[in-house]
């Protein structure tokens, strides 16, 4: 097993990674640990149907062995659960349930149901511990360390939430061998922003990965917890994101309106995020802060990795301007300088929405240049825009 301590003082947690932890052979053991931090009050655990049929009722039932006062509270997986609506539901199941302010919420899913039972578990009575079981990728290298808790809006992502750090994280990369592809792609989103964002050494090793094994890949266990350490040393550093953990967003100011356009139905988050590291990316080109040639290879590995899709920039610089790094007439942009290298940029809205004009155009000529190939047809190439 390894341990990974973040160290926030009075709210420091662990997380314990071990293939076999939760779905294998020492759930009770993991059921006991969770147990212990309520101290005999009772728990409310929250999974959605997916993960409660794969496994979650196993784990309530470990649960329920290690002496806990346990009950379920059972959502319906997708985005579409993670509102001001199902927070209430489950402010309604805690209380039908008489869980107290020495009570705990048990998170055991991907990334909704994680941040939706988290946000429930700092809102419940002013705060209740919570202990995080994630079930995705995503969730297991990203969301379920660092106290990020929030629903969304029809206005954006995330714009109602809390920092609420859990007293507990229990990952276990065994449970990656059901997951669905399209959620395990998902997920890689997230690894690759870490990599392309942070850690050159990360990038090159996901260059190297056999993209077709997936979770099986050799070391694929030790890239999961690579991405852990840096995010809990981050949030050592910047725990209420305010500095240097902004550069986690790489790609997710982009992404988050690329969401909420299509009211977080046509994509999942990490699909969202590696769309908006692409525009990320040529747009840092664009305006000279990105290496050239850092744009191709980015997005080289993501479709390596399935994460294929392209999205246009149009109408998404209003839902920009409604970002939580957002304030007045300017925006945070994380923009990488290389691979591996990132820095936060203060940028006008004007600015922004004048590049995506800029790369909107580019794209076009690309599209139009293809065809022409296609065709057979010879045509001049025209200079790429520059954008302000």
């Amino acid at each position: 097993m390894e341990k990974i301590l973040v160290k926030l003082g009075c709210r420091a947690y662990e997380i314990l990674i071990e293939k076999g932890l939760v779905a294998g052979a020492g759930p009770f053991g993991a059921a006991v640990r969770v147990a212990a931090i309520a101290e005999g009050a009772r728990i409310a655990f929250v999974s959605d149907e997916n993960v409660w049929a794969a496994g979650g009722a196993a784990f309530f039932e470990a649960l329920a062995r290690a002496g806990a006062g346990v009950f379920p509270v059972i959502i319906k997986p997708g985005e579409a659960s993670k509102n001001l609506g199902g927070l209430g539901r489950l402010a309604d199941a805690f209380a039908e349930f008489g869980l107290t302010r020495g009570g705990l919420v048990c998170a055991m899913g991907g990334g909704v149901v994680g941040d939706l039972a988290g946000f429930a578990a700092a809102t419940w009575m002013r705060g209740v511990c919570y202990a995080q079981i994630p079930t995705s990728l995503l969730a297991m290298v990203d969301s379920s360390v660092g106290g990020k808790t929030a629903v969304d809006i029809p206005a954006g992502k995330n714009l109602v939430g809390a920092f609420h750090q859990p007293s507990l994280v229990l990952v276990d990369p065994g449970l990656l061998a059901t997951l669905p592809t399209r959620e395990f792609r998902s997920g890689m989103a997230e690894v690759i922003k870490y990599g392309a964002a942070l850690r050159m050494g990360l990038f090159e090793r996901l260059e190297k990965t056999d993209c077709a094994a997936g979770a099986s890949s050799p070391g694929f266990d030790g890239i999961i917890a690579d991405c852990i350490g840096i995010k809990a040393a981050i949030v050592e550093e910047d725990e209420l994101d305010k500095g240097r953990r902004a550069l986690l967003n790489f790609g997710h100011t982009f992404g988050h309106a690329i969401e909420a356009k299509y009211g977080f139905a046509k994509y999942t988050h990490g699909e969202a995020v590696a769309i908006g590291m692409r525009i990320a990316a040529r747009y840092g080109e664009a305006v000279g802060i990105t290496e050239p040639g850092t744009a191709a290879r980015l997005c080289a590995l993501l479709d390596a990795w399935g994460l294929t899709a392209e999205e246009g920039a149009d109408g998404l610089i209003e839902l920009i301007g409604k970002d939580k790094k957002a304030k007045g007439n300017a925006v945070g942009l994380i923009l990488l300088t290389r691979i591996g290298e990132a820095a936060i940029f203060r940028t006008p809205l004007a600015d922004v929405e004048a590049g995506l004009a800029g790369l909107a155009a580019a794209g076009q000529r690309r599209r139009t240049e293809s065809a022409a190939e296609s065709a057979g047809t010879p045509e001049a190439a025209a200079p790429m825009d520059s954008a302000r």
